[in-house]
């Protein structure tokens, strides 16, 4: 079954300010790929990564809602030395640290695709880390589980 790693700039989305056309479309495509996986379309995949960055949210609101969604995960990756190392690697390409975890920790569980809306990571993803993953934003996401249908 495939495997999908949403990361949390991606989970949050739906929680940010719709007035930017962008946003609102990232944001029903996120919503979007939810409802797919209801029908347990694909696996959704969380990390200790994740966790950790969600429980430090700010925001009440944010954290309760990311945490609803990773409840629903159907694997949840710990971090292990494999991560750890993979991370460093994409690290020295120019990955942020918390970042290149969430890319190690989606590559580690063999996802098929890891989603984020961080314009600076899917760039740095595909231009330089030669990850096996697939990585999208959540538009061309959804645009490709629904013409694999």
């Amino acid at each position: 079954m495939m495997k999908i790693y949403l990361d949390s700039c991606c989970l949050q989305r739906p929680l940010d300010d719709r007035t930017q056309l962008r946003i609102s479309l990232e944001s029903e495509a996120v919503l979007g790929l939810l409802k797919i996986h209801e029908n347990k379309s694909f696996q959704l995949i969380s990390s200790e990564v994740l966790f950790y960055e969600t429980i430090n949210i700010p925001n009440m609101t944010r954290r309760e809602f990311t945490f609803n969604i990773l409840s629903k995960a159907d694997i949840f990756i710990k971090l292990n030395d494999k991560i750890v190392d993979q991370s460093k690697h994409f690290v020295s390409l120019g990955l942020k640290p918390l970042d290149s975890l969430h890319v190690a920790a989606a590559e580690f569980s063999d996802s098929d695709y890891f989603c984020t809306t961080d314009d600076r990571l899917l760039k740095a993803c595909n231009s330089k880390t030669n990850t096996k993953l697939k990585v999208l934003n959540p538009i061309d996401l959804l645009k490709e589980l629904l013409n694999a249908t």
